[in-house]
């Protein structure tokens, strides 16, 4: 087992995100105590019984207090007011990071909460499920996974290399990225699939019945794989897609123009478009097979 690397972990949220990590640290011994927050009783009895938390805390100030480490594992939208509510109560010299799918809206709602002394190190597991809950959360998670770091600028760099290491142990790729560029970049690869996903389930609910009750009985044929992506947390997505606007909509405008010009090409029967464009995107899923992140 190896050293604990920090002395009390403190974990804002114990959905999916937050028991998985609080799972692979208590296995890998990667902190003394993990302490946790959620907003009911049921989850925090929950969490406990479980057995992946040391300590289950009625508010976020009560459960940040002595921490070396303070992780949110909540939706973003919570972000400014969790911020507000423990920010007498961090320990000097502790670290402050997140789980969260947009990185400018942490540094924008969270980091004017920061006191002068405690590290602001915004992250992101690109991991997860459709399941959510303290029941979903599994160690292995982040196994193979990238966790992408946004530090602002004038980072303390030994938090930042404490950080990376407790991913790193829990069996992440560690990546260093600028938060715009990563709010680029989670816009096409994660937050557009995931806005396609759920208009298409969206535009199958409203079929005439007959129809939608074969669109349940023949979903193999690929429209389970959207069901999937759909059933994802919606708070969770909702609180992305606000905070993640303006990279969402540039994607979404390219998209639409590429669909436009699916459209023509299926219209006027260019066979041979349809087949260059479908040949180079087998190619893209063969490059995420290859690197093991499928």
């Amino acid at each position: 087992m190896s050293e604990p690397l920090f002395r009390r972990i403190a974990l804002i949220g114990l959905g999916l995100i937050g028991s998985s990590l609080a799972r692979v640290v208590k296995r890998e011994g990667l902190a003394g105590h993990i302490a946790g927050h959620a907003r009911t009783q049921r989850t925090r009895d929950k969490s406990l019984e479980l057995g992946f938390l040391d300590s289950a805390h009625e508010t976020p100030g009560e459960a940040v207090a002595g921490a070396d480490l303070v992780v949110l594992c909540s939706p973003l939208g919570t972000y400014a007011e969790i911020g507000a509510a423990i920010r007498e109560h961090l320990a000097p010299g502790a670290i402050v990071s997140d789980v969260g799918s947009v990185k400018q809206a942490v540094i924008r709602d969270l980091g004017p909460q920061i006191p002068e002394g405690v590290h602001l190190v915004p992250g992101h597991p690109v991991a997860g499920t459709e399941h959510s809950g303290p029941e979903a959360g599994f160690a292995e998670l982040f196994q193979g996974r990238w966790c992408i770091l946004t530090p602002p600028p004038g980072t303390d760099e030994a938090a930042l290399a404490r950080l990376a290491e407790l991913w790193r142990r829990a069996g992440s790729q560690v990546e260093i990225m600028e938060p715009g560029h990563h709010d680029r970049v989670l816009a096409i690869t994660s937050h557009l699939p995931h806005l396609i996903a759920y208009t298409i389930v969206s535009t199958a609910t409203d079929l005439a019945d007959a129809t939608q009750s074969e669109v349940i009985k023949f979903s193999a044929g690929g429209f389970r794989d959207f069901t999937r992506i759909a059933a994802s947390d919606p708070v969770m997505w909702r609180d992305v897609f606000l905070n993640n606007r303006e990279a969402v909509l540039e994607m979404l405008g390219r998209f639409n123009e590429d669909l436009t010009a699916l459209q023509r090409a299926i219209r006027w029967g260019e066979g041979d478009k349809l087949q260059d464009l479908f040949t180079r995107t087998r190619a893209i899923r063969r490059g995420i097979i290859d690197a093991k992140q499928a």
